[in-house]
C-alpha cells in the first residue's frame, strides 16, 4: 500500500512553507488511497521549541490534513539509531576535525552550501569528535516525479559526512533513513531543498539494505524578499485558514478546489512546477 509523511521538525509553528508540503504529501497519498503518516524530527532537541508540536498537529488537524496511526517522535527512537551505527562500522570512522578546520581544508562548497570534507580523517583521528561514513566514486541517481533525473557522485560532490555529530546527536540523514524504512514509507512528497540530501539517504539505504521509496520534491516557498519562508524568517503561523489551503493548491498548479474531496480528485503531480523554489503569489 502507498504510504506517504509528513515529518516536521518543531522548531515553530505551522506556516504556509510548510503547509505546501504536508498537503502535497497528503494529497497524494489519498489520492493513491494510501495511508498517510506524521512524525515529529525532534532530533535536534535545542532547537525544539516547547508545544511546538502540539501545536503542529493541532493545525493540521483543524484543517483537515488527517493522519493514520500514531505520531512517531523521533526522540524515542535513540536505541535504533544507535543499533544501526553499529551495523555500519565497516563503512565509519571518527573524525577529530573542527569547523575551522574543515572550512581550511574543504574541497569547495556542496550544493546545500556545506563545505566538502576532503577524508582528512579516514586514516585514524587523535580526536573522536563525530562519526562520518565513507563515501564512493559511484554514481547515485534517482528519478525524482517532479524535478526529473537527479544524481551526485557524494565522495566528489559531498564527501564523508557525519552520522553522529560532536554534540551527541544523530544527524538527520541517519534518522531520516531508518525512520522511512521502520514507518514502512513507500513515497516521500517533501520540500526541494531537501533535494540533495536524497542521495545520501539512497547511499545509507543501501549499506543498510533497506528499500528506497519514491521521491517527489516540490518547489520551496519564497517570501518577498526572496527568503525560504521559514520560522527563521518570521513566517506567519497557519491556524485553519480555507485562504492558507487554496495558497498552498495554487502554488502546487493544481486546480482550485472547494472541499479537500474535491482537491483529492482533482490532484494531479504533473503539474508541480519543476522549479526548486518559486516567489509566493498574494
Amino acid at each position: 500500500m502507498y504510504t506517504g509523511r509528513f515529518a516536521p521538525s518543531p522548531s515553530g509553528p505551522l506556516h504556509l512553507g510548510s503547509l505546501i508540503a504536508a498537503a502535497a504529501s497528503w494529497l497524494d497519498a489519498r489520492a493513491r488511497g494510501g495511508r498517510w503518516l506524521v512524525r515529529i524530527e525532534d532530533l535536534d532537541r535545542p532547537r525544539s521549541v516547547p508545544g511546538a508540536a502540539d501545536a503542529i498537529l493541532r493545525a493540521l488537524d483543524r484543517l483537515g490534513l488527517h493522519w493514520d496511526g500514531e505520531v512517531l517522535y523521533q526522540s524515542g527512537r535513540f536505541e535504533h539509531y544507535r543499533a544501526a551505527l553499529a551495523k555500519l562500522v565497516p563503512h565509519t570512522y571518527w573524525c577529530g576535525c573542527t569547523r575551522r578546520e574543515i572550512a581550511d581544508s574543504s574541497l569547495g562548497l556542496a550544493a546545500d552550501g556545506a563545505h566538502i570534507y576532503p577524508g582528512t580523517c579516514r586514516g585514524g583521528a587523535a580526536h573522536k569528535r563525530a562519526l562520518r561514513v565513507r563515501t564512493t566514486t559511484e554514481r547515485i541517481g534517482f528519478i525524482d516525479r517532479a524535478q526529473g533525473r537527479c544524481e551526485q557522485v557524494l565522495e566528489r560532490d559531498i564527501g564523508d559526512f557525519v552520522l553522529y555529530r560532536a554534540d551527541g546527536l544523530f544527524a538527520y540523514q541517519l534518522a531520516v533513513v531508518l525512520d522511512d524504512a521502520a514507518q514502512g514509507i513507500t513515497d516521500v512528497v517533501r520540500g526541494a531543498d531537501l533535494l540533495d540530501s536524497t542521495p545520501r539517504q539512497i547511499y545509507l539505504q543501501r549499506l543498510l539494505g533497506l528499500p528506497t521509496p519514491r521521491y517527489l520534491h516540490v518547489p520551496v516557498a519564497l517570501d518577498a524578499a526572496g527568503e525560504k519562508l521559514s520560522k527563521q524568517t518570521a513566517a506567519a503561523p497557519i491556524e485553519a485558514e480555507p485562504r492558507a489551503l487554496r495558497q498552498a493548491l495554487a502554488f502546487l498548479g493544481q486546480r482550485e478546489a472547494a472541499t479537500l474531496e474535491e482537491a483529492v480528485r482533482d490532484w494531479n503531480p504533473r503539474l508541480i512546477s519543476p522549479r526548486r523554489a518559486m516567489a509566493l503569489t498574494p
